[in-house]
C-alpha cells in the first residue's frame, strides 16, 4: 500500500469544480462508512456522487488517495467545529464548575456528536487498525490539535489561579477522557445518548476534573481562628 506520505494533497478544484468535489467527498464518505475501505468501489462511489468514475480519478487517483482525502476533509471540518467551540471556553469563569460543565457540553454536542465527528469515529474503529497509513492526518492534526488548543486554555485559568495544574498538557487529555468516559458503548454502537444523558455524564466529568485540579479551598472562618497561634 502506498504510505500517506507519499500520496500529495490534491489541487484545490476551480470554482466551478467546488459543488462537484464535495458531492464526491461526501459520497465518498457515505460509502466507505457504510462499505469499509475495502467492501467500497470508485464506481459506486462515482454513481452515487453522480459523477463519473473517470472524474474521481481526475481528482484523486485512486481510491486510497480519495480515502485520504475523506479522512483529512473530516478532520479539518471536525477541527473548525472544535475551535468554533472554544471560544465559548469560561476564560473568566464567575462559577467554575457550572461554566466548565456547560463548555463540556456544548464540546459534547458540537464536536463528538455532529456528523463529520461520527463519519471520522466510525471510519477510525472499523479501518483504524486494519490501514493505520491512511489516518495520518488524522493523527497529525486531529486528536493533537484538540488537546494542545484545550491545554492553552487551561494554563490561563491556571495563572489565574482558578484551577492546580502543573501540566497542562495532562490535564487537557484527561480532561478530554472524563467527558468522553460515559459515551464509550453509544461510541461502539453508532448511536448518540439522549441529551439528559449527556447532561448527567459531562457534570460527572467535570466535578471529577475539579477535585483533581481545582484550587484548594481556603479554610473555613471557624478553623483559620482556631488554628492561629497566639
Amino acid at each position: 500500500m502506498q504510505e500517506s506520505e507519499q500520496i500529495g494533497r490534491p489541487v484545490p478544484p476551480r470554482r466551478g469544480q467546488v459543488a462537484k468535489h464535495a458531492s464526491v467527498l461526501d459520497a465518498a464518505a457515505a460509502v466507505f462508512c457504510r462499505d469499509g475501505f475495502a467492501g467500497a468501489s470508485i464506481d459506486l462511489i462515482a454513481a452515487e456522487a453522480g459523477v463519473s468514475r473517470q472524474t474521481i480519478y481526475n481528482h484523486h487517483g485512486d481510491k486510497e488517495a480519495l480515502f485520504v482525502a475523506v479522512v483529512r476533509e473530516m478532520t479539518e471540518r471536525c477541527n473548525a467545529g472544535l475551535f468554533s467551540t472554544l471560544t465559548t471556553f469560561p476564560d473568566r469563569p464567575r462559577d467554575l464548575e457550572a461554566e466548565m460543565t456547560a463548555f463540556a457540553g456544548r464540546l459534547v454536542r458540537n464536536c463528538l456528536y455532529n456528523r463529520d465527528g461520527g463519519a471520522l469515529r466510525k471510519l477510525i474503529q472499523s479501518e483504524g487498525e486494519r490501514y493505520p497509513a491512511l489516518f495520518a492526518a488524522w493523527r497529525e492534526h486531529g486528536p493533537g490539535t484538540a488537546w494542545a488548543a484545550i491545554a492553552a486554555r487551561f494554563a490561563r485559568l491556571a495563572h489565574a489561579g482558578y484551577l492546580r495544574i502543573e501540566d497542562p498538557d495532562l490535564a487537557a487529555r484527561q480532561f478530554l477522557a472524563l467527558i468522553h468516559a460515559d459515551f464509550h458503548i453509544s461510541h461502539m454502537l453508532g448511536t448518540k445518548p439522549a441529551e439528559a444523558e449527556i447532561d448527567v455524564g459531562v457534570t460527572n466529568a467535570v466535578r471529577t476534573f475539579l477535585r483533581a485540579f481545582g484550587p484548594t479551598a481556603p479554610p473555613p472562618p471557624a478553623l483559620a481562628q482556631r488554628t492561629r497561634p497566639n
